[in-house]
């Protein structure tokens, strides 16, 4: 039988992490026709070898090349049977049914995407969505998640919120839309790659929603010594997504954020 939700996951060296990602996948998909893919980009750390024995039905592409994140969910995206599809990171747990998440989706198809509230391994709250790049917010990057007070103190008061883009980390959406938009630009490594994704959603028209009542872990692994990646992601992201004077003010509000993150890292401010 035809899954109706295949979930995505893009794995390098998340050995760690697995057990607990597959595990809460396992419970928290009750209720919902599935198939789970994993595409491991290279990883050296026995993954594959551990998801042969221990999880035999997940679908797993063995690839020699690590893809990065982008390519890896495209190639993976190429052999998913589901008409819907969830992009989750490896190192997550899952802590909610979600067959009320993708019932939200199949309801409204103005929707192009939905993403879930976010918290770090302590339960803390995380944000997970944000505004599309400006002026501002490229000068001062904490102001891409601030969207208003609420999504700054993680207390939320309504069921759902539109937003601009959310994280890669959690995204729900039709196979459909993902193919419309040609799923994730290569041209991103890692960073950026999922507010491109989300700034090509919005231009067919259709919303990206925050649904807070749901809720995942995600053990973070951004620290300061990947923001070169962070700065080269939305360098692209200008060259694509902004013209004219836009484009130079822009690039200029980011070339100064490069410089104060350079002299931070080299007198250990961060």
């Amino acid at each position: 039988m035809q899954p109706e939700l295949s979930v995505i996951i893009v794995n390098y060296n998340g050995l760690i992490y697995l057990k607990d990602c597959l595990d809460s996948l396992d419970d928290k998909l009750k209720g919902i026709s599935s198939e789970i893919i994993i595409i491991d980009n290279n990883s050296k750390d026995e993954s594959c070898n551990y998801i042969r024995v221990n999880y035999p039905n997940v679908r797993l592409i063995d690839s020699k090349i690590n893809y990065g994140f982008g390519k890896g969910n495209n190639e993976a995206v190429k052999i998913a049977q589901g008409h819907y599809l969830l992009l989750i990171n490896n190192d997550t747990i899952v802590l909610d049914n979600l067959k009320p998440v993708l019932d939200y989706l199949k309801e409204d198809e103005t929707i192009g995407a939905v993403g879930i509230n976010m918290l770090n391994g302590k339960k803390e709250y995380l944000p997970v969505a944000g505004v599309f790049p400006n002026a501002s917010n490229m000068f001062q990057m904490k102001k891409l998640l601030e969207i208003n007070d609420e999504f700054k103190s993680g207390v939320f008061s309504k069921h759902d919120y539109y937003v601009d883009w959310l994280s890669g980390s959690f995204l729900m959406l039709k196979k459909e839309t993902y193919q419309k938009i040609n799923g994730f630009d290569e041209a991103y490594f890692l960073y950026v790659e999922d507010v491109d994704f989300c700034k090509r959603i919005a231009g067919i028209g259709l919303k990206r929603v925050f649904l807070p009542n749901f809720n995942y872990i995600h053990f973070v692994g951004f620290n300061t010594s990947k923001n070169p990646l962070l700065v080269k992601g939305y360098e692209i992201y200008i060259s694509k997504h902004f013209n004219g004077i836009n484009k130079l003010i822009v690039t200029a509000a980011l070339q100064v954020n490069k410089v104060v993150k350079k002299v931070k890292s080299l007198l250990k401010l961060d």
